[in-house]
């Protein structure tokens, strides 16, 4: 009796393990194919098409390898002496210096994700980085109904830790031109950014009109760049006197600014430029991304030919052509080329403003647009006044003629966006965000009288921060003025980032642990550094207007704002002058001389506000959730200039996704001595008790109160719990 017991449990043991195989193996199968299937198709991915209307949606994915890496690698070969080793798989040549990076599958800027609206795209993001957590973000997608998929640390999700693979789903809602990157620390900065491209089919396009071809090579991201981390640039500028102006810019992670070879051999040599190919006679869209960090806006432009704006940040305009834009950190912009003029190769120009203007470094850039066809005879090189226009360097580029230089760059036409400029320049040269036209019928839901409304006012302020200037070298306590570090904050506050994630683990959050100029009005803000979680609570479908004001009291600055989420409609924006007050904004717009439009402002995620003067937006807080709003800056959101919305209560929230991820602080309580050195909390000493309800019973007979009950495995218990049941029924019979 007892062997066909051993036997049939041995049986019962190999069923078992079976079954778990088999399941491992069924999951490494799908999960193989989801990564195979897409990712290996190195020339497209099936989700790059022509969008056809009444398509049944795709699925999408995508598999993102984030790791630390370097420019200028072996990968390279001879990069730039032979221009052909630039292209090679794994090679990033930057702008020729050699550094770390953060990338993404080994590219910069990452892969791009080109999908149809309603796609459903799924991006597992296996994090390899050797010390750092991440997370995406997809700038642009305002996760409607999908919270949890926004990508922002201790907000909507924790990080996700090396060695650890994380998956977004989310549907692909907003159409247009979009921008995804990491949202922890500085990786961004460092290349961890890429494309996202929704296109919708040409019957229900409101633009196609404006333009003949939509070319995926026709996307151009930007980014401010430097020689070193960002990590260490911001160490540098915070504890010490390194500055925060960029160096150079990229195009595509293409550009031109070390010299490589020889001056007096004349033999030298660049990285390679971005180049854009069109053919003459069409009309081409070109969409426009910046991912830059610092505060350097672009101010972008073709020789020979205008820009035909045709949206931002992926909603429709009516055209507006003009001869330049300019681009803050995080906005999109696409417009139209007409490809008329002569079959040559002319510059696209990229010129930084404010910290990289003439000023402080001139960085700058270019890219070349490129003629299909266009005459390529002549010598080596010529100059820019000459019948071909064009050099030829030593490692085969051809690039326009003449010297495009920083000075060379600056436009004085019709310009879109321009620096510090609101509606109250009256001058059609310049042309601000609330001047154009959205293509999109106003949303009468947006009344008059909004339901909520915010003053928000930012400036840099002389104050203690603790984490730059502390006992001993307090801000008006060190050696010099260079070492003197203002503090960016919104209404006088710092953002501190709590420690679990808000959305996924909202029923942790402390009451009252939110503050606003509202709950610390008792507190000097203005002349000591406050720090706290800083947030609003909206009503779910409240119309929310929120009056941003930058008091432009020391410095001259532009900050881009963007607010996850949603979008909004940029009503009104005015510079008052060098410098404005709450109270100044208050009282004009009680006066009647804040004029909103009302009927068809831009809709727009990411918006800058001149210095000295306010930008008023305003949504239907339709969105449930914990949405950040912050300074695209990242070293201006690294040090809390940002603050959360929480949109309706908890419960009008979406459920937490099944296993989701949660994180916090680990403080045990205070622990008592054992006497053998290490340390346990008193109900630590009372032996496990079993949870098998049986075993538990005798056990509960045998050790009354001495034995604690845990939520302990009751398979780790196993042996030990039948032992004494089989000693407890020997007891129970012998006394009996």
């Amino acid at each position: 009796m007892a062997s066909s017991l051993q036997f049939a449990s041995w049986i019962l043991i190999l069923v078992l393990i079976i079954s778990i195989n088999n399941n491992n193996a069924t999951e490494n199968v799908n999960n193989s194919s989801l990564h195979y299937e897409y990712v290996l198709l190195e020339d497209k991915h099936p989700c790059t098409r022509t969008c056809v209307q009444g398509e049944a949606p795709m699925v999408c994915h995508y598999h993102f390898t984030v790791e630390n890496y370097y420019t200028m690698t072996k990968a390279c070969h001879d990069c730039p002496q032979n221009l052909t080793d630039c292209y090679r798989n794994d090679c990033i040549p930057g702008d020729g210096h050699s550094r770390a990076i953060v990338v993404i599958n080994r590219q910069m800027p990452g892969p791009a994700i080109e999908v149809c609206q309603n796609d459903l795209i799924v991006v597992d993001v296996e994090n390899h980085l050797m010390s750092e957590s991440t997370t995406i973000h997809w700038h642009g997608q305002h996760q409607l109904g999908s919270p949890y998929m926004d990508g922002v640390p201790f907000v909507t999700q924790c990080p996700i830790l090396p060695k650890t693979t994380f998956r977004y789903s989310f549907k692909a809602q907003q159409a247009g031109t979009h921008l995804w990157h990491s949202h922890i620390g500085m990786q961004r900065v460092d290349g961890c950014f890429g494309p996202i491209i929704v296109r919708i089919p040409a019957e229900t396009n409101p633009v196609k009109q404006f333009y003949d071809y939509d070319l995926e090579e026709h996307v151009m991201t930007l980014i401010d760049w430097e020689q070193v981390t960002a990590t260490e640039k911001f160490l540098y500028h915070h504890h010490s006197i390194g500055d925060n102006k960029p160096s150079t810019l990229l195009v595509n992670g293409f550009g031109r600014h070390k010299l490589f070879g020889e001056a007096a051999e004349n033999e030298t040599y660049y990285t390679p430029l971005a180049r854009f190919t069109v053919k003459q006679g069409f009309r081409y869209r070109f969409r426009i991304i910046n991912a830059g960090y610092l505060n350097c806006p672009i101010e972008v432009s073709v020789d020979n030919h205008t820009l035909n704006v045709i949206s931002t940040d992926g909603f429709n305009v009516a055209p507006v052509e003009a001869e330049s834009l300019v681009t803050y950190a995080g906005e999109r912009f696409d417009f139209g080329i007409n490809a008329d003029q002569e079959k040559k190769l002319y510059w696209i120009r990229f010129r930084g403003l404010m910290d990289c203007d003439e000023r402080f470094t001139k960085a700058h850039q270019v890219a070349v647009l490129e003629y299909e066809g266009y005459d390529d005879r002549g010598n080596d090189s010529t100059t820019a006044n000459s019948e071909l226009n064009y050099v030829e360097f030593f490692n085969g580029e051809r690039l326009p003629g003449g010297n495009p230089d920083y000075d060379n760059s600056a436009r004085s036409g019709k310009q879109i966006n321009s620096l510090n400029k609101g509606t109250e320049s009256n001058n059609t040269k310049h042309v601000s965000m609330p001047e154009l036209s959205s293509l999109d019928s106003w949303d009468s839901r947006l009344k008059v009288d909004p339901d909520v409304q915010i003053y928000l006012a930012y400036d840099f302020y002389t104050i203690d921060n603790k984490y730059f200037h502390r006992e001993g070298y307090e801000f008006n306590n060190v050696t010099s003025s260079l070492n003197q570090l203002l503090t960016p904050q919104i209404n006088h506050i710092s953002m501190e980032i709590p420690s679990f994630s808000l959305l996924s683990q909202r029923e942790e959050i402390p009451k009252n642990m939110f503050c606003n100029n509202d709950t610390i009005k008792d507190q000097d803000c203005a002349n000591s550094h406050c720090e706290c979680p800083h947030g609003y609570q909206i009503p779910l479908n409240a119309v929310v207007e929120l009056v941003i004001i930058d008091e432009g009291f020391a410095y001259d600055a532009n900050h881009p704002l963007h607010l996850h989420g949603y979008a909004f409609r940029v009503v009104a924006m005015e510079r008052l002058g060098r410098n404005v007050t709450v109270d100044e904004v208050k009282k004009r717009d009680s006066d009647g001389y804040i004029k909103r439009n009302l009927i068809n402002a831009p809709i727009k995620d990411t918006v800058n506000v001149p210095d000295g003067g306010y930008t008023i937006v305003r949504f239907k807080a339709d969105n449930p959730g914990y949405w950040i709003f912050h300074c695209h800056i990242e070293f201006h959101a690294e040090v809390g200039m940002a603050l959360v919305f929480q949109v309706g209560e908890n419960g009008q929230m979406p459920p937490v996704p099944k296993g989701f991820p949660t994180c916090g602080n680990y403080l045990p309580e205070e622990e008592e001595s054992t006497g053998n050195g290490t340390t346990s909390k008193p109900s630590d000493l009372k032996p496990v008790c079993s949870k098998n309800l049986f075993v538990n019973k005798f056990e509960k007979v045998l050790f009354g109160d001495y034995c604690r009950d845990e939520m302990s495995a009751a398979r780790h218990l196993l042996v030990p719990s039948v032992l004494i049941a089989v000693f407890a029924i020997i007891v129970t019979f012998i006394t009996n």
